[in-house]
């Protein structure tokens, strides 16, 4: 027997950390909703997929979301103007702006929203993982 990939290891070490976390996720693209469930339930977290913010706000007033991953272009509020009202609310929670819309006008206001992670459209489960694995990484060493 060989030595395991590390690759393997730190993926199984991220979905160990993922389970005990619960994941808030808002994109008005079906597609992409049912493959992050997909995705996240295959491995055993806890996905909530919302399709606009006003639906993700109902919810972060019943529970608390350890990630939260939305899309900047939603119908209603966008994503950004949503990171904004719940900042104050979950300054502690992860978040993650999915865009394909991205200019230093969006990052900018993403960085006063609070966002801690891009991931630029189109995007592929290895994205998701490596900007998982950094933010825990950094959230851990606070």
């Amino acid at each position: 027997m060989g030595k395991p990939d590390p690759e393997i290891l730190a993926m199984m070490d991220l979905f160990s950390k993922l389970k005990k976390m619960k994941i808030l996720l808002i994109d008005d693209d079906e597609w992409i909703r049912n493959s992050m469930i997909l995705f996240f339930e295959t491995e055993g977290c806890q996905l909530l997929a919302l399709e606009t913010a006003e639906e993700a706000i109902e919810a972060l007033e019943q529970q608390h979301y350890d990630i939260i991953i939305t899309d900047y272009r939603l119908p209603g509020m966008d994503g950004l103007q949503f990171l904004n009202r719940v900042q104050s609310l979950y300054p502690d929670a992860l978040k993650m702006l999915i865009t394909a819309y991205r200019s230093p006008e969006v990052v900018s206001a993403a960085i006063k929203a609070g966002i801690h992670d891009f991931i630029e459209k189109p995007f592929t489960s290895e994205t998701i993982e490596d900007s998982l694995s950094r933010l825990i990484a950094v959230h851990e060493q606070k």
